[in-house]
């Protein structure tokens, strides 16, 4: 969902400098909230899972979008699946580009030995990038945010026992894999301290992820479960009315980083310089986990290789860096909030 939320800003340059530009969007569709800003965006639904499953479902889903007579095609994920479909696009002369992933320059950062610690070009600029290769000249220095989403009567009458007359925190402390997840103890602490003169919300999903918020949110007065609202749709509708995001190296912070919400995030294996920092994103608003200690870091792009000895490295971000720079943050004068 990260890689698929940081595509936004270059969408909104693109729609700015040609308006007229008509785009239809494949993917899952459980991501059409991200897009809701757009209303020239046309969806088109993958279902990898049946219809488009397989080298044989994929051919299917190039037929399928072929009927759609595209003039210009964007591959902004250049995984297996779209190379499929970049070679049944290509031999058939349609225009098609694909996004770099500089793997090159990540295998490089990554490997243990003769590392070469140089940050790589953010994702975002190398979405702008595939639409430029396919004749459009955008850049994201004409980027401009959008305002908050208003808060819909059903969102209102779920979250109505919350305190309105605090700033808003959102909190997302799970990731995909171990380990870029801050210590969940040391997350509480966090959570409990901001909770005093903040209202906190905790997003995560599935099973174990809401189990685990419940308690925080049934422990602590001013902190509200986000799973309460129901969809993706919904919390957006929170995030981007939050006067502060602390998440992992994960998509919350880009969800919250596209309307321009103060991100704070959390670096454990991963590391800001693999290019996946969220927009427009200050420096100091990223805590790293300490790499002399742990010089290995950054092992992977997205925390799946965790070396021997390296299971705590992120216990060496303090918490009380982390709740100041909260505080420092939330000095700032309320964000604008569409109620």
């Amino acid at each position: 969902m990260g890689d698929v939320a940081m595509t936004v800003p270059a969408l909104r340059c693109l729609f700015k400098k040609y308006p007229d530009c008509k785009i239809t969007l494949a993917t899952k569709k459980a991501y059409r909230p991200i897009f809701r800003e757009f209303q020239e965006i046309n969806f088109y639904d993958v279902d990898f899972n049946n219809r488009h499953k397989g080298i044989k479902g994929l051919w299917t889903l190039f037929k399928e979008l072929k009927k759609l007579k595209p003039t210009h095609i964007a591959d902004l994920h250049s995984v297996i699946r779209t190379h499929f479909l970049y070679f049944f696009f290509k031999i058939n002369l349609f225009k098609i580009k694909r996004v770099d992933k500089q793997r090159a320059e990540r295998k490089k950062l990554f490997r243990k030995k003769n590392k070469i610690f140089k940050p790589l070009t953010p994702v975002q600029f190398k979405y702008c990038e595939v639409f430029n290769k396919l004749g459009f000249n955008i850049d994201l220095t004409s980027h401009q945010f959008v305002d908050p989403f208003i808060i819909n009567n059903e969102t209102q009458q779920i979250i109505y026992e919350i305190n309105n007359k605090l700033k808003w925190v959102g909190v997302a402390p799970f990731a995909s894999f171990n380990g870029k997840t801050y210590p969940l103890d040391l997350m509480q602490q966090l959570v409990a301290f901001l909770q005093r003169d903040h209202q906190v919300f905790l997003f995560g999903n599935g099973e174990f992820e809401t189990g685990k918020l419940e308690i925080w949110a049934n422990a602590y007065q001013n902190v509200f479960g986000a799973y309460k609202l129901g969809s993706l749709y919904n919390e957006l509708e929170i995030i981007s009315n939050l006067d502060l995001m602390i998440s992992m190296d994960s998509a919350n912070g880009h969800l919250a980083a596209n309307y321009g919400v103060p991100v704070i995030t959390l670096w454990g294996l991963t590391h800001p310089f693999g290019g996946f920092a969220p927009f427009s994103s200050n420096s100091e608003n990223m805590i790293i986990s300490n790499r002399e200690l742990f010089p290995k870091i950054p092992t992977s792009a997205y925390g799946i290789k965790i070396p021997k000895g390296y299971e705590k490295a992120m216990r060496t971000i303090n918490y009380n860096d982390v709740a100041a720079r909260c505080l420092k943050i939330l000095e700032n004068p309320k964000h604008h909030r569409n109620l």
